[in-house]
C-alpha cells in the first residue's frame, strides 16, 4: 500500500518531474485512498538521567507524521517518515500518540506507552527463538521492568547491534548455524544498563516445509516418471541398489512423497535389466530438489543402457540452497556420453560431486511436448456431477423453476456420464451409452432408457465456436448440449426438429463452461459442463497484456480500478510494456520476454518511461510455475519472474519489501484465450491485468 500512496504523492506535489497526469488526468480517485496503516514508532532513551527520549515514527501510505508526548506538551507535527524527534520527560509512564497523515487528509493514531526511569532495568526476561520457516534466523524478544528500548548483540563477527522496543522482537539471519553468544542489553533513562547473555545454538532448516511444485498435467504418452504423485511411476526393480552407499529414505513432505538422501555420494536405480525403460521420444528431464543452506556439492542425473551399453549423464549446477529447485535438461544434452541410445535405460543415477549430506528429491521424470493441445471447445465433456448444474429459470443465473439437486444428480447418473465430443476437425458428436435419461415426450418414463433417434448420436453433426460471440452452434438434425428438448425455437416436441442450434458458452475455467438457451421468451435452460479429456496446461503459450482500456489497474476490490486504470493515451504511451510477453511452457518453465526495452519505474531507476528492463525483472533468472485450476490460482517460481507489474507481490509493493522467491496470483479464464488476473499487494490493494493469448 505504501508504494501506491507515495506515487500519488510525488504525481499531486511535483507533476512536472514525473507525469504522472500522463496515467490518470482526474485525481478525485484519491479520496479512495484508505488510512495509512501498520503506524508505531522506535523509542530510544539517552542513558544519561537527562529523560531525552528520540521517537521515529513508522508506517505506510504517510505523508508526514504527528507525535503527541503524553506529558501535557505541545505536540509536534510535519515529521517526515524516517525522521525522529527528540523530548525531554519527567520521570514516570506516558502515553504518546503516534499519528500518520495520509495524502487524501486521512490519519490513523496508536498510543505507544513510554517509561522513562532513572532506575535501572530489573527483571530482564528475554525469549530467543529459532524461527521454524526461515533456516538461521533467530527472533530475539527482550522484556524488563523499567526499560524503554533494548540493545541485541547476536554474536556474529562482523555484524551490528540491533535495536528494538522493550517486549517487541527482532530478528536476525545468521551466516552460518552454529553456537553464538546472543548479549541483550536494556536501558531506561538511567545511566546503568541491564545485560543478558546466553550462548544459543542456531540451527539450519534440514528439511523442505512445503512440497516441491506440483507437475502440469500431463497426457500418459507425454511422460515416462520415475518417481512422482502427479502421475504413474514405472517399475522399479531396485530403489536404491545395493551398490549404492547413500543412505535412502522414503518420506513426505507437507503430505507429498519425496526421497530423502543422506550421505549421498550417488543413489542407484534399476529400471529392469531384460528391456530396461523407453525415453527415446522424451524431449526434457525433469528433477526436483531440496538441499539445506550452506550445501554447495554439484549435484548430476546419469542414465545409463546396459543392454546396448553406454551411458551419459549432465549436471543440475551448483546447489541453490534452501528452496525447492525445479531443473529441466534437455535429453539432447545426454549425447555427449556414450549412450548407445535411449530406447533401453535400465539405470538411473542421482549423483553428487563429493557427498552431500542432505538432499531431497521428488517429480523424477522424463516428459515431451504435450500431444494433445485443445483449442477452444475441443475434447470430450460431460455435464458437471454436481447439485444446480442443470435448470431452468426465468433469466441466466436463476434456476428457480427446477434445478437438479444432489438426489437428482444422482438418480440421473445414465445421462451424467453422457459425452459432448468436439473434435479437432470441426465434429460434434453425442456418446450417450446404452442408456440416457428419457423424458416422456420421448417416450420415456423420466427414467434411464436406451437413447431414441435422433437424439442419440447417429446422425453426423459439425460445430462452429465463436470466442468473441461466446457461442457455439451444433450442426446436424439431432445434435444438442444439455437437454435434446431445448433449443431456439422452443422445446420439442412442440416445434420441429432443428437442424442447427445455438447456445451462449462461457468458460469459467480452462475446463469448465456455463450453457445457456433461450428456448422461447424467458425460458433459459442452463448447464454447467467440464471438460473431461483435457490433460494439457491451458495457460501453456505466450501471453500480453491486452492493449485495451483497462487491462491494467489497481482499486479497492476485485473489479474496481478506480485508484488508476490504464486508457487508450496510456496504452498508446506504453507500447514498450504492451509489447512484454509472458511465455508458459508446456515443461512448466516461465519466462518474462520483454525486448530491449520495457516501462521502467521511479523504484527501478527509471522515469515512468520507456527503458532498459532493470534485473532481477528482465526475464534473465530462470523460473517455473504451477496452475491450480481448483484454486484458481497461478504461482511464479523464481526471483523477479512476474506478470502485469514487477513491483506488486504477495507481500505488498517493491521497494517496500524484499524481492519474492514466488508470487502467488487469482486468474479466471474469460475465454481460452482471455484470463483476468489480480494480486492483493497489501490490504485491500487490488492490482489487476487482463491477458491474452498471442
Amino acid at each position: 500500500m505504501k508504494i501506491i500512496k507515495y506515487v500519488l504523492s510525488i504525481c499531486l506535489l511535483v507533476l512536472a518531474i514525473y507525469g504522472c497526469a500522463q496515467d490518470d488526468d482526474n485525481n478525485d480517485f484519491v479520496d479512495s485512498i484508505e488510512a495509512p496503516t501498520n503506524i508505531s514508532a522506535n523509542v530510544v532513551v539517552t542513558q544519561d538521567n537527562t529523560g531525552l527520549v528520540t521517537i521515529t515514527p513508522l508506517g505506510e501510505g504517510v505523508t508526514n507524521f504527528s507525535v503527541g508526548f503524553g506529558d501535557g506538551s505541545d505536540d509536534a507535527s510535519g515529521i517526515q517518515a524516517g525522521n525522529g524527534i527528540d523530548h525531554i520527560y519527567e520521570e514516570g509512564t506516558y502515553e504518546a500518540t503516534i499519528t500518520g497523515n495520509g495524502l487524501n487528509g486521512l490519519s490513523t493514531s496508536v498510543t505507544q506507552q513510554i517509561v522513562v526511569s532513572f532506575q535501572a532495568p530489573e527483571n530482564l526476561m528475554v525469549t530467543i527463538e529459532n524461527d521454524a520457516a526461515i533456516s538461521r534466523q533467530v527472533n530475539v524478544t527482550p522484556s524488563a521492568d523499567f526499560a524503554i528500548s533494548h540493545e541485541v548483540d547476536f554474536g556474529e563477527i562482523g555484524s551490528t547491534p540491533m535495536m528494538v522496543n522493550n517486549e517487541d522482537t527482532v530478528s536476525f539471519i545468521y551466516q552460518e548455524a552454529g553456537t553464538y553468544t546472543i548479549t541483550v542489553t536494556a536501558f531506561s533513562a538511567a545511566v546503568e544498563t541491564t545485560t543478558y547473555t546466553e550462548e544459543f545454538v542456531v540451527t539450519e532448516i534440514l528439511a523442505p516445509l512445503t512440497a516441491a511444485p506440483n507437475p502440469p498435467s500431463r497426457d500418459a504418452g507425454d511422460v515416462v516418471s520415475i518417481f512422482s504423485d502427479a502421475y504413474t511411476n514405472v517399475t522399479l526393480n531396485e530403489l536404491p541398489t545395493s551398490w549404492s552407499s547413500t543412505n535412502f529414505n522414503a518420506t513426505t513432505v507437507d503430505g507429498n512423497n519425496a526421497w530423502q538422501l543422506t550421505n549421498l555420494d550417488f543413489l542407484g536405480i534399476v529400471s529392469n535389466y531384460d528391456t530396461g525403460i523407453n525415453v527415446s521420444s522424451m524431449e526434457m528431464l525433469h528433477i526436483d530438489y531440496w538441499v539445506p543452506s550452506g550445501a554447495t556439492n554439484e549435484l548430476l542425473v546419469k542414465i545409463v543402457n546396459t543392454i546396448d551399453g553406454g551411458e551419459a549423464e549432465q549436471s543440475l549446477g551448483t546447489t541453490v540452497a534452501g528452496s525447492w529447485q525445479s531443473i529441466n535438461l534437455d535429453m539432447t544434452g545426454f549425447d555427449a556420453g556414450s549412450l548407445a541410445n535411449t530406447n533401453q535405460i535400465t539405470q538411473l543415477l542421482i549423483d553428487s560431486d563429493g557427498v552431500s549430506d542432505v538432499v531431497f528429491i521428488d517429480n523424477f521424470y522424463f516428459y515431451k511436448a504435450p500431444s494433445n493441445v485443445p483449442e477452444g471447445l475441443e475434447g470430450t465433456w460431460k455435464m458437471a456431477p454436481i447439485e444446480g448444474s442443470l435448470g431452468v429459470g426465468p433469466a441466466v443465473g436463476d434456476t428457480q423453476w427446477f434445478a437438479c439437486d444432489a438426489d437428482c444428480v444422482t438418480l440421473r447418473d445414465c445421462y451424467y456420464d453422457d459425452e459432448y465430443v468436439f473434435g479437432s476437425d470441426g465434429t460434434f458428436t453425442n456418446v450417450l451409452g446404452t442408456e440416457s435419461w428419457i423424458e416422456p415426450w420421448q417416450g420415456g418414463g423420466d427414467a434411464c432408457g436406451a437413447p431414441v433417434a435422433p437424439h442419440d448420436g447417429s446422425n453426423a453433426a459439425t460445430y462452429v465456436y465463436n470466442d468473441g460471440a461466446g457461442t457455439v452452434t451444433l450442426n446436424g438434425a439431432g445434435a444438442y448440449l444439455g437437454l435434446a428438448k431445448a433449443n431456439n425455437q422452443g422445446e420439442l416436441p412442440n416445434v420441429a426438429v432443428p437442424s442447427s442450434i445455438t447456445y451462449n458458452v462461457t468458460f469459467t475455467g480452462p475446463n469448465s463452461i456455463d450453457v445457456f438457451i433461450e428456448s422461447g421468451a424467458g425460458v433459459f435452460w442452463q448447464y454447467k459442463m467440464v471438460r473431461e479429456s483435457s490433460t494439457s496446461n491451458p495457460l501453456t503459450g505466450t501471453w500480453l497484456m491486452a492493449s485495451e482500456s483497462g487491462s491494467l489497474g489497481v482499486g479497492p476490490a476485485v473489479g474496481d480500478i478506480s485508484w488508476f486504470s490504464c486508457d487508450d493515451g496510456c496504452v498508446a504511451e506504453r507500447a514498450c510494456y504492451f509489447d512484454d510477453t509472458y511465455v508458459f511452457g508446456a515443461d512448466g518453465s516461465f519466462s518474462n520476454n520483454l525486448g530491449a526495452e520495457s516501462w521502467i519505474e521511479p523504484w527501478q531507476g527509471g522515469g515512468d518511461a520507456c527503458g532498459v528492463p532493470v534485473a532481477p525483472h528482465d526475464g534473465s533468472n530462470a523460473a517455473t510455475f504451477t496452475y491450480d485450476e481448483a484454486g484458481g490460482t497461478i504461482t511464479l517460481n523464481g526471483t523477479g519472474a512476474y506478470l502485469g507489474l514487477s513491483k506488486a507481490n504477495n507481500q505488498g509493493e517493491l521497494p517496500n519489501v524484499a524481492v519474492p522467491s514466488s508470487i502467488t496470483y487469482n486468474v479466471s479464464f474469460a475465454d481460452a484465450n482471455t484470463i483476468n488476473v489480480y494480486i492483493e499487494a497489501g490490504a485491500g490493494v487490488f492490482w489487476q491485468y487482463k491477458l491474452v493469448k498471442q
